[in-house]
């Protein structure tokens, strides 16, 4: 499939490679939905473009130091494994390892510094791992081992200040293996300022996974297929998003993974916006009718990706082409350190 909106270019300057000074120091490019205008503003405004009672849909996943090097233990030979979640049976995990041909059942593969010990116990597709830890503390030599997982267009090894600003303020569960970008624009003070307006939070769960990024292929991409990823509103979200529409408030989503959240928990409750937890592989594309978002704020994404489709299925693929064109033209900052879109 080729679409303008899915294959637009961007130039490589553009896509940010560092974080801002502070979090709040985007910039935020406002599209209205009923009338297509555009409004250049900054992260500070948010509030000239929220009203009391709007409460923001706020994804707690933590980013995990997932990233780690081991070596063979036979031969010494380095493999690379990304830990993507855990595998259904207990102290095992589904990872990607690259070289993937160099991780083989029954191969034990020790991290360089020697606090974990993994054997390999099932090859799954796409470099996709299942290993089991035989020695060390699995979260503990993540901890100690493991590097922050930048995406693949950061084009540079993590930094120390990674750990804290791929991360959002309120993180809170680990699980992700990417960050929710749209939060990584909200210092505590930002959020103390927006409540003390009357914009309340409410938390929500979706454990970003290495799928966010892989693109879609040529053909149709009603056929692509999405990793699982668990995600969790529990009944005080559910009940303070519930109780804000009946305020006549907006639910403000805080990226497209509390989308994927809300709608999951649609999907679970026959159409209504009430507490879910569990798997999904939700996909939204265009067409589609949300039921759980108001409004969104996300970040800049890439071409040919099913972020780009859900944002294009919230606002219009012709809205969104022209408000990515203008973005590019304005200097705006790409992808997951970069500037924000608010969406109303």
């Amino acid at each position: 499939m080729s679409h303008p909106l899915l294959d637009y270019a961007l130039p490589a300057e553009l896509i940010a490679q560092h974080p801002p000074a502070r979090r709040e120091d985007a910039r935020l490019l406002v599209l209205e939905r009923a009338t297509g205008a555009l409004h250049d503003a900054r992260i500070p405004e948010l509030a000239q473009w929220l009203r009391a009672g709007d409460v923001l849909a706020l994804n707690e996943t933590r980013v995990i130091p997932a990233r780690l090097m081991t070596r063979r233990a036979e031969s010494g030979g380095r493999v690379e494994l990304l830990f993507v979640r855990p595998a259904a049976t207990a102290g095992h995990w589904t990872v990607l390892a690259r070289p993937a041909r160099s991780a083989r059942i029954g191969m034990r593969l020790v991290s360089e510094a020697g606090g974990l010990t993994l054997e390999v116990r099932a090859l799954g597709e796409g470099g996709e791992r299942e290993v089991e830890v035989v020695a060390g503390e699995l979260r503990e030599g993540l901890e100690r081992e493991g590097r922050i997982p930048l995406p693949p267009y950061i084009a540079r090894e993590p930094e120390a200040a990674d750990r804290e600003r791929y991360q959002t303020v309120f993180a809170k569960h680990d699980g992700a293996v990417a960050a929710p970008t749209a939060g990584l624009h909200f210092s505590t003070e930002l959020l103390a300022s927006l409540a003390s307006r009357g914009i309340a939070q409410a938390h929500v769960l979706l454990h970003v996974g290495p799928g966010t990024f892989r693109p879609l292929d040529d053909g149709d991409p009603r056929a692509h297929r999405m990793d699982a990823e668990w995600f969790q509103v529990g009944e005080a979200a559910a009940d303070a998003l519930r109780a804000a529409r009946e305020r006549g408030g907006r639910v403000v989503a805080i990226g497209t993974t509390s989308v994927r959240a809300l709608e999951s928990a649609c999907d679970a409750n026959h159409g209504t916006l009430a507490a879910a937890s569990g798997w999904t592989r939700k996909f939204i594309l265009p067409p589609y009718e949300f039921r759980g978002v108001d409004a969104m704020l996300t970040n800049f994404h890439l071409p040919r990706t099913t972020l780009l489709l859900l944002v294009a299925a919230f606002a219009g693929e012709e809205q969104v082409a022209r408000a990515y064109a203008y973005a590019i033209e304005q200097c705006y900052r790409f992808y997951s350190y970069g500037d924000a879109m608010l969406i109303v």
